[in-house]
């Protein structure tokens, strides 16, 4: 059985401490575990609750109805809010659906929200959100590695399948290079972006995971791109900030970069951080704009 702390909890509901301990004090469908040092705590089964408390209050459902229900009540309602939830009701329906490794879940939630919303939007405001939140318990190991790969290769699938449906871009349009650097694996970022730049109309040049700093800067010479694109899982900044500059020094190119959250700002403007998908839309419609 795993253990979060508040903090962890408020990170991956969005129900905030205040609102937590004012829950606890009015109801006793949530009494959090505590420490021998009386330090409160959420077991695995508190969590799920929690998320589920957050799905429903989203569409409206009082917190003294849901306090009446049963979990399978809950669970039903649930389920068909989500129908017509809201993007953070998804984003949290979908942390459960990887918790339960429940494949049809998630497949349900990603097909609907692409009805609804589109491919752009769904990926953008639902997938990207929810690959925060595994960060989160990547990071805080609350779940397996198992769950974290279900859930990648599941993500992944989708995102070829869109990729896959685009059209390629004609020879004179604006160019960029995907990549990740050497020791760096974690593809779904890279997947997303090449999504997008290639719906905008750019040509991609996809070079994968794991891939030799001189491969980069030979490519980057034959091709001559508009721009670099690469994340970093590595969390230490130092580590990123060498690795950042050279490349971008090296190639002679503009370099986009971004993933784990990094502690320095580029003073560099050969170097962007991208805090999110957003983020990379508005610089490859600007380019475009210009060319």
């Amino acid at each position: 059985m795993s253990k979060y702390s508040m903090a962890q909890v408020v990170s991956l509901t969005g129900i905030n401490s205040h609102t937590l301990r004012k829950w606890e004090s009015r109801y006793d469908f949530l009494v959090p575990e505590r420490t021998d040092t009386n330090i409160r705590y959420y077991t695995d089964a508190q969590l799920k609750k929690l998320l589920n408390i957050s799905i429903l209050r989203s569409q409206g459902v009082r917190l003294s109805a849901i306090g009446k229900m049963t979990d399978e009540e809950i669970h039903k309602m649930v389920e068909d809010a989500l129908i017509e939830s809201n993007q953070d009701a998804n984003v949290n329906a979908l942390v459960l659906s990887m918790i339960n490794l429940d494949e049809q879940e998630f497949d349900n939630i990603i097909k609907s929200q692409i009805l609804k919303n589109g491919i752009l939007t769904t990926f953008t405001e639902v997938i990207y959100p929810f690959l925060h939140k595994v960060g989160v318990l990547w990071g805080i190991n609350k779940i397996m590695p198992a769950q974290e790969h279900f859930v990648s290769n599941l993500i992944r699938q989708k995102i070829c399948s869109a990729i896959d449906l685009l059209p390629i871009a004609p020879k004179n349009a604006p160019k960029i290079i995907l990549f990740l650097a050497e020791g760096e694996n974690h593809e779904i970022g890279l997947l997303l972006a090449q999504f997008i730049a290639k719906q905008l109309g750019w040509r991609v040049f996809y070079l994968g995971q794991n891939v030799p700093h001189d491969n980069v800067i030979t490519m980057a010479e034959l091709v001559k791109p508009n721009y670099l694109l690469t994340f970093f899982v590595t969390t230490t900044p130092s580590a990123v900030e060498e690795k950042v500059f050279k490349l971008s020094s090296e190639a002679k190119t503009p370099l986009l970069f971004s993933g784990s959250p990094i502690n320095f700002e580029p003073n560099n403007n050969m170097v962007t951080y991208l805090k999110s998908p957003t983020d990379l839309i508005t610089i490859l419609e600007a380019e475009l704009s210009h060319t």
